[in-house]
């Protein structure tokens, strides 16, 4: 298959499931057909009785957006997963924009044949006879036509039997009086239970509500419960059905947060606006530009095709601060004119026409900016590029606006009062822009010595404080649930399972607090090997393994990586005590009690979407995996690293992902004394899968439900309970030819007891050992760097045996390696376009000063406010790096203006400086005053955009006070000689290039 990165695959007994991963930018659609072309050809080499693989395309919008809990007092589980798969999936399934995947909880119904050990010994039977004779006696059958008269009635016959009761008269051998009836009772059951639901500690059935990858959360959840009364009605009374775990409310929350910061945000900027011109109608001018540039932007995302999401409005939210620039300048510049202009249209045209290049350079700075967003990959470019694309969106419709709204509302609006104008410079600015203007005239002197030290302090601050930030992917954030994974003992039965996953949930509950836990739900054992597509969703590796999902009640005041390590703490020790007691009473030895107890193991699981996404697959943000082609090799050197990890104090929940001693009861059949006896291992195998599991794959046999028409499998099964030991098992009947002598399994097989590994892992066919865990207490970047040297610790892996590194931590790499380069290449691209303007790489070296001054004004807040360097933060902080190069074009192209008119370079950056003191602080203000809101995390979600408006706020307040101060020093040395004309036009007067027509002659 074309394009495939990498293939992972999870075996365990009944099951297996394998991931596809392609390149960015493959061709889905043909990746899917091709895939489907290869599967169908492995078909043929698959053992005979594998069920067809299910095939389905996953995508990282593919998420759990709900459940569909079904639950009923009096009728049980199996019946309720009838319901839920017969009578509501396919009414679910309907519902624009959902996946429909099979119920969990419940095992599909059968017709099961439960044989009696002792009475097919009595009769010289074994089970293998009872599932041919059921093949025999209940057949599928096509029915014919007569041709009576002028009729073709059709010709039925009762090969498929209609009544249960009917499979009690089918004889298992012929011309002996011996029937099913003799030696089975024949039940309307289910199929052997490897897994029970939980939903508030009660057994029920679920459906997961997946929305797929293009459709809306909100738009999929009111489908959904706009259709509940429709399926409830097809229910029963005694069933309920309901809607848990609705994620909408979260995505509202955050929706509506994110629109009441931008709101705010507005608001503030207006205030900023009012405090500087103190001139309400030019504030109505300003904050009247925000609102048609944002339904400019929302119009452009939904013509390329993006929704609103919590992406899409953080960058509709971090836009508000830069929208006010493009307005803000322009207005400030039309008051300046109205001192030289009594004609309101003249100083707006005017206005306009001085700042339309410098506005234009400035956008495009911005623009620049988020060029890293491009170089993301996979999930990450996914979740950016959206943001991105939104900023873009708004700066440009806003630049449009500025240059035609903007200067029309002027002229509607404002009024020409000169002496306003000069009051509001004297009263806000007047004191203000003196004091300025003299120190920078003093400071001018020691230019050289502040240049230089500005240059080394940034540097200092760059690496001494950005080098104690923590690193990580997204900002961490309390979504107010948790998942919990739990493993008992390998092999435990799923009835223990249960009860250890009971008392876990009751002792967190009293961690918790009363009333504090809203809902939880969680899955026991195995997924039935009937719905194999639901171990896409939900990855289950044996009996001895649950998992819980836990939804807090909003207001409890638990935090959640609190309340985590207070569980890791308390519950493995309270749960011990409560199994070791459970197991004494029992009778169990001591020596087996205290090994169960140890095995007992717990882990977090990522609760929310973004971290789940993030770590591609891995159920933990740190992953180590082990392949090689010898097990031996890969297991001996993933224990050394095991001892390495379990020294690293930040990682919790280690574990091997794996289950290498799962106890198992081995049957050797000895094919000579078989051969003796009259049966090969083909006839004991047949018997076996009868006696310790079912008949239900291996031979298919159907009934139709004659009030449904709906068809059910018929199983043969020897009842669970019964098999109990070894002795057990080899007291199963084999069937002999002969019928003349009983053969029991034991007369040709030795059965002894063993273990051998419970799951087999491959990545790209190699056989995987994985390590898992999570972090607390240090941050991901930390948390890789010692993950490295306990690698090397553990000294060079064998020859054939290779180590990765995956979870979080791979993709983390790839990231900020791809953000790295698209920061240098926007500086790169920022500064190409300043010297393209200004003709002059002088100029565009002096435009760029203020970065050093944006990034350590980054650190500085990033530390103060204890917050890692994230995506966010770093998106944030390149965001500052745009917003200040345009702050410093204004500024130095009004000082090369200056210098133009004959002053030297000091008093020209001087004057520069003084013109432009009241839109740069106008600008920096309002934009801080937008971004206010969001770096406080006021609404619900905002805990994931904060890092970015407190990126922008310390790199913005930083580079403000550089470029007001500094950057007029660096102007004047850089600038420093003659002025000269940087045209390469050869008719330009100006250019040292002027050649007019007929000079050579």
């Amino acid at each position: 298959i074309n394009s495939i990165h990498h293939v992972e695959s999870k075996n365990i007994q009944n099951m297996a499931l394998m991931k596809l991963y392609f390149h960015p930018g493959t061709d889905m659609a043909q990746a899917f057909a091709e895939t489907i072309g290869y599967v169908n050809r492995s078909r043929s080499f698959m053992p005979a009785g594998t069920v067809e693989p299910f095939v389905t395309r996953l995508d990282t919008g593919s998420a759990p957006v709900g459940y569909l809990v079904l639950s009923s007092p009096s009728r049980d589980i199996g019946t309720i997963q009838d319901l839920a798969l017969f009578a509501v999936r396919p009414m679910f399934a309907s519902i624009p924009g959902v996946s429909a995947p099979p119920p969990f909880g419940g095992n599909q119904r059968a017709i099961v044949v439960k044989v009696d050990p002792d009475r097919l010994r009595s009769y010289h039977a074994s089970p293998d006879e009872i599932v041919a004779a059921l093949s025999a006696g209940n057949v599928v059958s096509p029915s014919g036509n007569a041709r009576i008269q002028d009729t073709m009635p059709i010709v039925p016959v009762n090969a498929m039997l209609k009544d249960v009761r009917e499979f009690g008269n089918i004889p298992i051998r012929s011309g002996e009086n011996i029937y099913l009836r003799d030696v089975a009772i024949i039940e309307d059951s289910t199929d052997i239970p490897v897994g029970y639901a939980l939903v508030n500690g009660r057994r029920s059935v679920y459906i997961l509500v997946t929305k797929r990858a293009d459709a809306s959360t909100l738009s999929v959840v009111n489908a959904v419960k706009k259709n509940l009364p429709r399926m409830q009605a097809v229910l029963p009374p005694d069933v309920e059905l309901r809607f848990e775990f609705d994620q909408s409310p979260y995505v509202i929350g955050a929706l509506w947060g994110l629109g009441e910061e931008a709101l705010l945000g507005a608001g503030l900027t207006g205030l900023m606006v009012l405090l500087f011109l103190h001139d309400w109608r030019s504030v109505l001018v300003v904050v009247l530009n925000i609102p048609f540039a944002l339904l400019g932007s929302v119009v452009a995302l939904a013509l390329t095709g993006q929704t609103l999401n919590i992406m899409t409005l953080g960058g509709l939210a971090l836009a508000v601060g830069i929208l006010v620039d493009e307005a803000t300048v322009e207005v400030e510049n039309i008051h300046t004119q109205f001192e030289h202009t009594p004609s309101i249209a003249r100083a707006v045209r005017r206005g306009n026409a001085q700042t339309a290049v410098p506005r234009l350079l400035a956008m495009l700075c911005i623009l620049a900016v988020f060029i890293p967003s491009f170089f993301m990959e996979g999930a990450a470019r996914g979740l950016f590029v959206p943001l991105s694309l939104a900023v873009c969106f708004a700066m440009i419709t806003s630049y449009l606006l500025s240059s035609t709204f903007v200067p029309v509302l002027s002229v509607w609006l404002l009024r020409h009062h000169p002496l306003a104008a000069h009051r509001a410079g004297r009263f806000s600015l007047g004191r203000l822009g003196g004091f300025h203007a003299k120190l920078l005239q003093r400071l001018m002197r020691w230019r050289w010595l502040l240049a230089g030290a500005y240059l080394l302090l940034a540097a200092f601050v760059i690496g001494s404080v950005g080098g104690r930030l923590g690193w990580e992917i997204f900002p961490a954030v309390d979504s107010g649930q948790f998942q919990l994974r739990l493993r008992a003992a390998d092999g435990t039965r799923i009835e223990t399972t249960e009860e250890i996953t009971l008392q876990a949930l009751a002792l967190i509950r009293q961690e918790a607090g009363p009333d504090n836990i809203a809902i939880s739900a969680g899955y026991v054992g195995l997924v039935p090997t009937s719905y194999t597509i639901s171990a896409i969703h939900q990855w289950m590796r044996g009996p001895e393994e649950a998992f819980l999902r836990v939804v807090l009640r909003r207001g409890s005041g638990v935090k959640i990586s609190a309340f985590k390590e207070k569980l890791r703490e308390t519950l493995p020790r309270r749960l011990g005590d409560w199994l070791r007691q459970k197991l004494l009473a029992e009778g169990l030895p001591a020596d087996k009690v205290a090994a169960q107890v140890r095995q007992l193991r717990l882990s977090f699981e990522p609760g929310d979407i973004i971290n789940t996404i993030m770590s591609f697959g891995s159920p933990t943000p740190v992953e180590v995996a082990v392949s090689g082609r010898n097990m031996q090799d890969n297991r001996a050197y993933a224990n050394k690293i095991f001892e390495q990890l379990a020294r690293v104090p930040s990682l919790r929940d280690l574990q091997i992902a794996q289950s290498l001693d799962y106890p198992a009861v081995e049957v050797r059949v000895d094919r000579e004394r078989a051969g003796l006896s009259g049966v090969t291992a083909s006839d004991v195998s047949r018997s076996l899968i009868a006696a310790t599991s079912s008949s239900r794959f291996v031979v298919l046999n159907f009934w139709a439900d004659p009030t449904t028409g709906i068809g059910y499998q018929v199983q043969v099964e020897v009842p669970p309970f019964q098999m109990d030991s070894p002795s057990a098992i080899g007291m199963v009947p084999i069937k002999n030819k002969s019928n003349d002598k009983q053969l029991l399994l034991r007369d040709v097989a030795s059965i002894r007891e063993g273990t051998m590994p419970g799951e087999y892992d491959r990545y790209n066919m190699r056989r995987v050992i994985s390590m898992t865990a999570n972090i607390e207490g240090e941050d991901l970047g930390r948390v890789a760097q010692h993950i490295q040297h306990a690698l090397a610790a553990a000294g060079d892996p064998p020859r054939g045996v290779e180590v990765a590194v995956r979870g979080q931590i791979e993709p983390f790499e790839q990231m900020f390696r791809g953000l790295a380069l698209g920061l240098s290449l926007a500086v790169v691209v920022i500064f190409l376009l300043l010297t393209a303007y200004f003709q002059s790489v002088r100029l565009a070296l002096a435009s760029v000063s203020a970065v050093p001054a944006v990034l350590a004004g980054v650190a500085v807040m990033l530390w103060a406010t204890g917050t890692t360097l994230n995506i966010q933060s770093f998106m944030g902080a390149i965001m500052a790096i745009g917003v200040a190069v345009s702050n410093a074009i204004l500024l130095v192209t009004f000082a090369q203006e200056h210098r133009r008119q004959g002053q030297p370079a000091t008093q020209a950056a001087v004057q520069g400086a003084a013109n432009r003191l009241r839109p740069i602080l106008m600008t920096s203000c309002a934009m801080l005053a937008g971004m206010t809101p969001m770096a406080l995390a006021l609404g619900e979600g905002g805990q994931q955009m904060a890092p970015l408006g407190r990126a922008v706020i310390g790199g913005l307040a930083a580079s403000t006070l550089a470029t007001l101060t500094l950057l007029p020093m660096l102007f004047a040395i850089i600038m420093v000689g003659p002025v000269r004309s940087a045209s390469l036009d050869p008719d330009d007067p100006a250019s040292p290039h002027f050649a007019p027509e007929g000079s050579h002659e």
